[in-house]
Formats: C-alpha cells, structure tokens, sequence
C-alpha cells in the first residue's frame, strides 16, 4: 500500500513538472528580487530590444582575476546581460580577456586602445603577492559590419571605487542599449553644423563630430547664401533636425535671424553655445599676464529674449575653480610647474537628475556668463550652474593671470549664495521674435507661433572645443593636456544631442537608480576584530549546536 502511494507521489511530481514546463513555453516571467529592480528591463529598453530580428553579438572584455570592486562591475553587466539574453535570444554575449594568450596581449592592447578603448590599472593580490595588471572595462556591440563600444566603467575623478562602480551599474542599460540602437537601426536624424559665423575651426571640434557621426548625418550649413535667397536658405534648413550654432564670433543679420527663428518655429531643434564676452586664455599669455574683456553683441539677444533667457555680457567668476599649471621657474635646465585655481574655469558638477546631465562627471567651463531664465510659457530646466560661491564680474574689465591666481578669497564670498545658471533647457511652443513686426523677407509659411520644440543654450562657446596634439591632431573633448584630466563636456554635450533628437525615449534610461550593496571599508577597519569573531565563530557554534540537537535526538529514537 506504502508502495503504490509513493508510486502515485512519484507520478504526480513528474505530471507537474511536465505541465509546468508546457506552461513556461508559453507564459515568459523572471524575477527580480532585488530591491532597486537593477535586472528588470525598462519599458523603453524592451520596446528597442524586441525589434532586434537578426543576432548582436557582445564581446565583454572584463574575464580574467579581478579585484572586489572590478568583480562587482563584472557581476552586474553578465546579469543584465543574461536579461537582454532572456528577453530576446538574438542579443548574445561572450566574456573575454583580451591580454589572456601572452603572444598576443601587447597587439591586442595597442589595439583596443587605438579604437578609443582605454585601459586602467588595478592591483592585483595573488596568493600575497602584489602585481599591476591592465584592464579594458569595455565592450563591443557587433551587428554585420556595424559594432558600437560600450564603456563599461565611467571615470569619475575624485570619487571612490565604490562610487564609481555604483554609477557606472547604473549606466549599463543604457550604455548597452545605445550600443543596440547603434548597430541595429539606420541613422535617420540630420545635423546641420551653422558655419560662416566665425566659428572654430572643424580641427577643434572635430572629436566632438566624430562622436556625432556615430548616430546621426551632420553636415556644415553656412548663413552666407541667405543674402542672395533667404527662402532657399530657410527651406533647406528646414530640412534638418537639429542645427548646432558653436561658438560664433561674427554678429547675425536680421536675414539669418529670422532663418534660425523660423527654423525654430517650425519645430527644430537647436543647440546654442554663445561667448557674449571677448576673452581667452591665449590672450593672458603676453608679458604683462593681462587682458581687456569686451562684451560681444551678437544680435541674438532680442530673439533670446524673446524665448525666454537672456545671455549677460559678464564673466563668471567661481572660487570652485578648474586647476591651470604653469611655470613659476627653473631647476637647473628644467622649467619647474604649478596648479593653481583658475576662477574664470568653473568647475560644474551637476545637482540635477534630468537624464542629460545625471551620472556625468563634472563639465569645465571657460570664462562663462550668466544666464537669466524669463517668465513666459517656456518650460525652462538648469542643466548646470555654477557653485554657490561664485560672482558676477562686469564688462569692460582687466583680468590678470598673476592676480587672479593669487588672491587671497574673501571670507564673505565662502557665504553659499544663489547658484549662477550656465545651461539651460527650453521646452514647448516658441514665439517668433518677428511677432507684430516688420519681416526682414517674405515667405509662405512663417510662423508667428510655434510647434512644440526644444532648445539648449549655453553660455560658453569653448565647451565644445578639443585641444591638440603635438602633431596638431584633435585629442578627446574635455581631456586638458596640461592637468591630465578628463571632464564631462563630450558626455554632457552628446546627451544634449541625443535629448534633443531622441524619439523613443532611451536618454531616460540614464536616470535609473542602482544601490549596490557594497562593504563599508571604514565600518570594516573599525569593527575588523568583532567582525572577524563572528565569521570565524559563528559557524561553528552553529555547527555544534546542531550536532548536540542530532545527537540528543537519535539517543533518543533509538534508546529503549
């Protein structure tokens, strides 16, 4: 009888796994238990993966003996990775490392680095013996002859381990669908870059347009034409999506004015980096370390206005400065250099969670000016702004290199004051600037009010330009060859762009929230006897707590 009831209960499990894996085969869940949901696919992210209908491939370049922390960041991406897997079986991956066949390791390195893959150092404790190795938290997304990289790990400067790799998790769907986007769908967006405003020349900005051409079709539109046939000017523009204006130094005419505002009102976007003051670092380099700032009209300042903002002919000047090294003497035959806090450079971390500027690293700035947001139906958002201990200083004025390095702060400016917006993000329905006014030329389809659209202006035109290279060749947008630091501003200005262009919604991705539970080194130190104690005892006291329960219970059963 025994038998024949086990037999059954045998039965019985095998029917239900069978059902329950019928089951399965048509209802598709996983589940996440973890607090913050960090497995969970976003809305945004599903709707760009189930499009995907032939393979991607992932190669992760982080295998090999890693560190807490770096394991941590390993953990995370084959997890999420192994969500992307789950949800569509065309996304693939593989982890790799890359230095693992020693023939080979110096090559690959080179050549990982030449593809703008760069490499970080971590020590390594192998059996008590200490080493450096390299590593390349990166990954490529590959799709035919289409690949995207993906950083794995973001430079934080001046944050902890932790905190980088925190921020860095938190980035990875959107590091990873991006990459997708890149590889999977044909670009479509437009970018016109404005020229014949007096604007850089394309060799310093040239990394910025490299990453552009990544995702979109960029191509330089000059205003010259609008003197002989605005209309044509206007209606090829138009043809565009997005139109940058960087940096210009010539004043607009009327004509292009309204080209740019009627581009505008008929619903495209635009991206404004303005210097309404004459001033740069080449022109403190002269013997007398001294400069003459002018302000810098350049018409533009009715149309801001009318939107909304106005741009000041002013400096910011933030004691939360960018440090600038130069050469303060000799030692022997070798020049001797120092940093010091360069004011006129504010140094902006960003306090906002709006997807454009959270998880960045801080942006530098360049003899900044003040932004004013006005009252009107524009949705206005400060995207950066200066510390609360910065100051205002008017034009005409004299900067002097020597003096600004050298004095002393006043204890009154330490007093945190209101912050000084730097960018500024405008949404919704413009008004023409030639509202109730004569137009500087006729055509068929002006606007008076506009579509809905967006803007970003800035109040720095240098935010966009790379230094060079011994060799003259572009280097990285925000890297500054003579501090050896990486700012934010290639990050922040691509985000702005793809805010700006982005349809489905996946910038938003940038603003998920990950709390990892990571050790508290200092609480460990503190503790690191008690701590010890439990590990090492703990178990133990378990172990023969239920062998004294086992014992007690068999003497037990089997003593008559």
């Amino acid at each position: 009888m025994k038998k024949q009831k086990n037999i059954k209960s045998f039965l019985g499990i095998v029917i239900g796994l069978i059902v329950l894996n019928i089951v399965g085969n048509y209802f598709f869940h996983r589940f996440d238990l973890t607090s913050d949901k960090r497995y969970t696919l976003s809305e945004t992210t599903k709707a760009i993966v189930g499009k995907v209908d032939e393979p991607v491939f992932i190669e992760v370049y982080l295998e090999g003996n890693f560190p807490a922390e770096i394991r941590k960041l390993q953990t995370e991406s084959k997890q999420l990775l192994e969500e992307f897997n789950a949800y569509n079986s065309n996304i693939n991956f593989i982890f790799i490392d890359p230095l693992a066949d020693e023939n080979v390791a110096v090559q690959m390195a080179e050549q990982l680095f030449a593809n703008g893959m760069k490499p970080i150092n971590i020590s390594v404790n192998d059996k008590g013996k200490q080493s450096q190795e390299m590593v390349f938290p990166w990954a490529v997304a590959t799709q035919g002859d289409k690949n995207a990289k993906i950083q794995l790990l973001k430079n934080a400067m001046a944050a902890s381990t932790e905190d980088k790799i925190t921020s860095s998790v938190q980035h990875l769907e959107y590091a990873i669908t991006e990459a997708i986007v890149k590889v999977t769908t044909e670009k479509s967006k437009k970018i016109a870059i404005i020229k014949g405003i007096g604007e850089p020349d394309d060799v310093y900005i040239a990394d910025f347009l490299r990453a552009l051409k990544d995702s979109y079709f960029i191509a330089p539109f000059t205003l010259d034409s609008v003197a002989v046939n605005p209309q044509k000017t206007l209606k090829e523009l138009q043809g565009y999506d997005l139109a940058i204006i960087a940096k210009p130094t010539k004043p607009f005419d009327e004509k292009q004015i309204q080209v740019l505002d009627q581009f505008v009102m008929n619903g495209g976007k635009s991206l404004w980096m303005l210097d309404q003051v004459q001033a740069d670092m080449d022109s403190l380099y002269n013997p007398a370390g001294e400069m003459l700032v002018l302000g810098k009209d350049q018409k533009l300042g009715e149309m801001l206005f009318k939107y909304g903002i106005r741009v000041n002919f002013d400096l910011v000047k933030d004691e939360i400065g960018s440090p600038i090294k130069l050469a303060v003497g000799q030692q022997g035959s070798e020049t001797v250099y120092k940093t010091f806090n360069w004011k006129f450079a504010p140094y902006v971390i960003s306090e906002s969670n709006h997807p454009i500027v959270k998880n960045i690293e801080a942006v530098k700035f360049d003899f900044a000016n003040s932004i004013d947001t006005l009252k009107n139906n524009i949705k206005k958002t400060v995207l950066l702004a200066s510390s609360p201990y910065a100051t205002k200083v008017g034009t005409p004025s004299v900067v002097s290199l020597s003096g600004t390095i050298q004095e002393k702060t006043d204890p009154n400016q330490l007093k945190p004051k209101q912050t000084i917006p730097l960018a500024v993000l405008l949404e919704g329905h413009f008004t023409s600037v030639y509202k109730n006014r004569i137009v500087p030329f006729k055509t068929d389809d002006y606007l008076n009010d506009g579509k809905p659209t967006k803007m970003i202006v800035i109040s720095d035109g240098d935010i966009i330009k790379n230094q060079l290279d011994q060799n003259y060749q572009p280097m990285e947008l925000g890297y500054d060859k003579w501090t050896n630091t990486l700012y934010g501003n290639k990050e922040f200005l691509i985000n702005a762009v793809n805010y700006l262009l982005d349809d489905n919604g996946l910038i938003n991705l940038r603003t998920k929230e990950v709390k990892l539970p990571l050790l508290d080194k200092e609480k460990v130190y503190a503790n690191y006897n008690y701590i010890r104690s439990v590990i090492v005892a703990l178990p133990l006291l378990v172990l023969i707590f239920f062998g004294i329960v086992f014992t007690y219970l068999r003497k037990k059963k089997y003593t008559k």
